[in-house]
């Protein structure tokens, strides 16, 4: 019996096909054409790009037009403060951080506390003990605090619910129920929630007194709470926000669904370098054989392999090194053990530097917090 595909979210399940779900959502696939058009900007392309990991796209010819236009443009993304956070969470942000650094762009960074007490079983207090932890992993990512704005739902509701309201009034309760597949027992929070999702996408419009494009990186099963803030800004006198969007980093049991906040089955930011080598040695699916000899003789399987998948994904930018990798296990010549230790050595060298500029975030929180 086939395992049935579930992408929303707040939830992912099975073998996810991408081409299907581009049809699914109504997206687009970046293509030649769009990657040149960004590379004349940046000067070079991120792998991601070049790799498709970002994969699709709403209206981005529209928010490169915009930067054209005198960069009249902005990112928005942002952070679920519930737990740690994983390696599935923080590659997204690496390109975005990307994207700042080369198109020098404001980064509007909103914090959905309110989001997350409402969704999960946790103290409104826990939820804020883990927006300051996420704060620091994410000031570590080396944004530019001066470009960058935190904007956290509740300490910034007096600025947001006004606009809120008027998304909210926009939308109805079956719009909500057929864009997430809510019932009646979903809490008139979670219904209300998306109207908030929505403000950041025109927030610096209403700041700086003109209208802006907005462009919104992220993993593509955010895209309905996005379908709907497209359909509504446009009534509210605002672009539609466009999106460039992203497959999902596997979970270490295999490339089914994506990585959860489950400590056991992710890799956290604050994992110790054995943390990292038990959890992959011991967690992570390979597309290698049986036995020695007989991955000699008959070479392993990368595009299902876990440990390379993430190299792809994340941790090998070089191009030449990641396909005579692809060649060396593909043929037998590189075993599991020796693709593992090259993938934990890399993870854990990112996790160094990461934890030692952690140690400073500290003190910076202050500069990251949009001051109204």
């Amino acid at each position: 019996m086939e395992k049935k595909v579930k992408v929303t979210p707040w939830e992912v399940e099975g073998t996810v096909d991408y081409e299907k779900l581009i049809r699914e959502f109504g997206i687009s696939k970046i293509d030649k054409r769009l990657l040149k058009r960004i590379e004349k900007h940046t000067g070079e392309l991120h792998f991601m790009l070049r790799r498709g990991v970002f994969f699709a796209h709403r209206d981005l010819d529209f928010a490169i037009d915009n930067y054209e236009k005198g960069r009249n443009l902005f990112l928005y993304t942002g952070c679920g403060p519930s737990g740690p956070i994983h390696l599935g969470h923080v590659f997204v942000w690496e390109f975005v951080k990307w994207l700042q650094e080369k198109l020098d762009l404001e980064l509007w960074f909103q914090f959905t506390d309110d989001e997350k007490f409402l969704f999960k079983e946790k103290s409104y207090e826990e939820i804020q003990e883990w927006m300051h932890e996420n704060m620091l992993d994410i000031i570590a990512i080396g944004f530019n605090p001066k470009k960058t704005h935190f904007i956290v739902d509740t300490l910034h509701s007096g600025m947001i619910y006004p606009e809120a309201i008027k998304v909210a009034k926009k939308i109805t309760f079956s719009m909500v129920k057929s864009s997430f597949g809510f019932t009646n027992q979903n809490n008139i929070g979670q219904i209300f929630f998306t109207s908030v999702q929505a403000v950041p996408a025109f927030l610096p419009s209403i700041i700086k007194k003109k209208k802006m494009a907005c462009l919104i990186p992220h993993a593509v099963d955010q895209d309905p709470h996005f379908r709907l803030t497209r359909d509504i800004l446009p009534k509210l006198g605002y672009y539609k926000p466009s999106s460039i969007q992203a497959s999902f980093l596997p979970p270490l049991t295999g490339v089914e669904g994506k990585m959860s906040s489950t400590k056991e089955m992710s890799i956290t930011l604050a994992d110790s370098p054995k943390e990292v080598e038990k959890k992959i040695k011991k967690y992570t699916f390979s597309g290698g054989r049986d036995t020695i000899e007989e991955h000699r003789k008959k070479g392993g399987n990368p595009d299902i392999d876990v440990s390379f998948q993430y190299l792809r994904m994340f941790f090998e930018p070089d191009d030449e090194k990641l396909e005579e990798i692809y060649k060396k296990y593909k043929s037998g010549e590189m075993l599991t053990s020796e693709l593992k230790k090259y993938l934990i050595d890399k993870i854990n060298a990112y996790l160094k530097k990461h934890q030692e500029k952690r140690k400073l975030a500290e003190k910076q929180i202050d500069d990251f917090i949009y001051k109204e």
